[in-house]
């Protein structure tokens, strides 16, 4: 007999599974409600049926992963009402995003009309079919946490004779999310690849600014410029515990991005971090389109440096800190793969919510040593008890209350 299921149940039972990090929670609350009459997909998640796997696949490869665009916007709301913003915002009220590309899918074997393609020369040229996404996250110096945004990806475009790249969804990115942006009054980072006039002049015409990482080798008419000539230069000793370390910072203001009387000036800066022994154990210079001057140098160089975290913070946690981002819960033939990575961006999205504004949440997560071992707890203790509510789970993983008893 086949059973009709709303499509709010197959969309949350989708998400249910990224939220609580366990690809069996499905099949897990099924032999609940079969136990006991109702589970906590029905207690915690609102629905009303459990569809099977399958049908959540077929049912949600045709939807759009944009239509889930506003629930990131919800999400960055809740951040902000809850005070969890100021906490980002640097020395002047801007807010850093960081714009970076990942893969998250990879196959020679199973593929899509959205796969871009590649061959491999080790592989005798075999054909390997990949996704990639352009994501977005807010991130600061020295914070703990980002705040992941809607992404964008990157697959082939009809008409176009080259493959979509990030560069081109970064722009795309721009033009549709940016002006929703401006109230943040944003700086937007990226590597070397963004430190292009195209990519420059996107950011400012959504009014806002840019800190781009800035290779010698690839910038070789700055390079010309900032040869022979002597530097403004701050030196600053640091101590981080029995570490003793020197950052040099050098600039240059109003140098050309580019040959040609069209190029657009940017203001370039270097950070060089020595060792107790004079050593260069760290070097990288950025180009910008904001001021730079001994008074804020060094914050420019940390705000640039800052980009790391979309890799680090993001994409690795994603990877490997639970998420399983790489791991292939379905690919489909329209937007299923695409689809199922928004999602799990968005349960990324709703943890770092309640780190910041739910105090059960936090107190639950307290009573354990890691991220790890909260998430296993709580899939765990959802597999054998049905919960009244959120209030009652968290309360019970806090210590606050005992576990709720079966019927």
């Amino acid at each position: 007999m086949n059973v009709t299921y709303p499509i709010a149940d197959i969309g949350m039972a989708a998400f249910s599974v990224f939220f609580m990090q366990s690809p069996s929670f499905l099949a897990h609350q099924k032999y609940l409600r079969e136990g006991q009459g109702r589970s906590n997909c029905e207690t915690l998640f609102g629905m009303t049926r459990i569809p099977g796997d399958s049908h959540i696949r077929d049912m949600l490869d045709t939807a759009d992963p944009a239509l889930l665009h506003p629930v990131f916007d919800a999400v960055l709301a809740d951040i902000e009402q809850s005070g969890g913003l100021p906490g980002f915002r640097r020395p002047g009220g801007q807010v850093l995003i960081a714009l970076d590309g990942t893969e998250y899918f990879c196959s020679k074997d199973i593929s899509c009309p959205h796969c871009s393609t590649r061959s491999r020369g080790k592989d005798n040229g075999k054909t390997e079919y990949f996704h990639t996404m352009l994501g977005a996250s807010i991130v600061a110096p020295g914070h703990n946490h980002v705040v992941p945004l809607k992404p964008e990806f990157i697959k082939p475009r009809d008409g176009a004779e080259k493959q979509d790249c990030e560069s081109r969804a970064a722009r795309r990115w721009l033009a549709e999310h940016g002006g929703e942006y401006k109230r943040l009054n944003p700086i937007y980072l990226g590597d070397d690849l963004h430190s292009r006039q195209p990519m420059c002049e996107a950011v400012l015409a959504e009014d806002g600014h840019f800190i781009f990482v800035c290779k010698p080798d690839s910038h070789p008419l700055i390079q010309e410029y900032i040869t022979g000539i002597r530097l403004p230069t701050r030196i600053v000793p640091v101590k981080r515990g029995r570490k003793r370390s020197t950052h040099r910072y050098r600039w240059l203001s109003g140098v050309p991005l580019r040959d040609g009387k069209d190029a657009l000036k940017v203001n370039w800066f270097e950070i060089e971090i020595h060792n107790e022994a004079g050593e260069v154990t760290y070097r990288n210079s950025f180009i910008t389109d904001l001021p730079v001057h001994r008074g804020n140098v060094e914050e420019r160089a940390a705000c640039g440096r800052a980009r790391w975290k979309i890799e680090n913070e993001t994409f690795n946690t994603l990877k490997t800190g639970g998420y399983h981002l790489e791991h292939n819960y379905g690919h489909g033939q329209q937007n299923l793969a695409a689809l199922f990575v928004t999602l799990n961006l968005l349960a990324f999205a709703f943890h770092t919510l309640c780190d910041h504004a739910e105090d059960l949440w936090r107190l639950a997560r307290s009573k354990l040593s890691s991220r790890a071992q909260f998430f296993s707890r709580l899939a765990a203790i959802t597999c054998f008890l049905v919960f009244p509510s959120w209030d009652d789970l968290l309360q019970t993983m806090a210590f606050l209350k005992p576990p709720p008893q079966p019927p």
